[in-house]
């Protein structure tokens, strides 16, 4: 399944609904997941009740069951990666369940390829285990029974779980397994997850042509192979966040808060709106953040340029600049000597579009969440 270590804004989680805490751990449900469990009590419950002859409610409640153990599966097996990024002193976010399966959500990236891979194959040994417990089960049970048909769901759904999530490339963990050993040879761990991403890309695309090609055959209904897409759509996608992840992540030793920093050029408290951007054109401060100032001097606001911009040209000799600017007591502030990936963690713990660069007690410039995107992402389309 799915791992995901990089702190995330509230606002970009996914929509998932809060069911309880296993081990402390919080775990959450997709509403994705409302799909498959329609999908495969469905298609599963149709097959059980041909093959042991049920009614068709009964054959459902059947195929209900394999969905509650499938996901019981898929809770278990992402257990196993929360338990183990926790013994190697990992924080652990939450659990959710979705489409794919599931994500772990931790606090920040395994400290090394030997750790990544531990983290990485204790959810597939986990289902590995459930499922030879379940085929031991079914083997010891009366054939054509329901408690045999449940007894081999409980092999059926770990194995599958295992097989699955073993395929090299992320955000399955075989690839985060590969991810570990790229990381492992080359000493980037960058470069390892977005090789990695690459080839979740191709297993995304081999699923597609592979499940395409038996349905064509008659080896898989049409419903399944819908099933199948979506599962391989979420995959790709998932692939293509981590490359972008990594791209992103390889360009943190750029980041120079000092020189991405916009100056900022002040005017007093009760200046009018035209004659403040007059100044600020007529000193060459064009690029720079237009400040309020108190009668000492102290910057106190931050001219809002969308809202400045909103007034109309004719109006602006008569609005003063402090009705379109924001208190900088609102605004959050990094410290000028802060890291690339600290810039980052504190960007995402405190979302906004303007940041008080600091040194000691002094503002000396603002960064805008803008000028910092397009650092990170210079090929990527920028607004304003």
């Amino acid at each position: 399944m799915e791992e995901n270590s990089r702190p995330r804004r509230t606002s970009d989680r996914r929509p998932a609904i809060a069911v309880g805490r296993v081990f402390g751990v919080p775990v959450y449900v997709n509403a994705s997941m409302l799909l498959l469990v329609a999908l495969v009590t469905i298609m599963y419950g149709e097959f059980v009740r041909q093959q042991l002859e049920l009614s068709q409610l009964t054959g459902y409640l059947v195929g209900f069951g394999f969905v509650v153990f499938l996901l019981g599966s898929v809770l278990l097996h992402e257990l196993g990666h929360a338990l183990t990024a926790r013994r190697y002193g990992i924080g652990v976010r939450g659990i959710t369940l979705e489409l794919l399966g599931g994500y772990t959500e931790m606090d920040r990236d395994a400290p090394s390829p030997r750790v990544d891979l531990l983290v990485s194959l204790a959810g597939p040994a986990v289902s590995l285990v459930l499922g030879l417990l379940g085929v031991a089960v079914t083997l010891a049970l009366p054939d054509r029974t329901l408690l045999n048909e449940f007894a081999f769901q409980l092999a059926a759904s770990n194995v599958l779980v295992a097989l699955f999530n073993i395929l090299p490339g992320l955000p399955l963990d075989g690839g985060r397994a590969l991810r570990a050993g790229v990381w492992a040879l080359t000493k980037d761990r960058n470069l390892a997850t977005e090789v990695a991403g690459w080839f979740g890309r191709a297993v995304a695309i081999g699923t597609v042509v592979l499940f395409s090609l038996l349905t064509w055959l008659g080896g898989l209904p049409p419903l399944g192979l819908v099933l199948i897409l979506l599962v391989a759509f979420t995959l790709w996608q998932g692939a293509g966040q981590t490359i972008r992840a990594a791209r992103i992540s390889r360009r943190f030793p750029l980041i120079d808060l000092a020189r991405l920093a916009r100056p900022v050029f002040s005017v007093p408290t009760g200046t009018p709106l035209a004659e403040a951007q007059r100044r600020g054109a007529d000193a060459g401060q064009g690029a720079s953040t237009l400040g309020v100032a108190d009668s000492s001097g102290r910057l106190v606001a931050l001219v809002d340029r969308t809202a400045a911009e909103a007034v109309p040209v004719e109006r602006r000799p008569w609005v003063a600049v402090d009705s379109v600017a924001r208190g900088v007591d609102g605004v959050p502030s990094l410290a000028v000597g802060l890291g690339g990936e600290q810039v980052i963690n504190a960007v995402q713990a405190h979302p906004g579009a303007q940041y008080l660069v600091t040194s000691g007690e002094d503002v000396i410039g603002v960064l805008h969440i803008a000028d910092l995107a397009q650092l990170l992402e210079p090929k990527r389309k920028m607004t304003q």
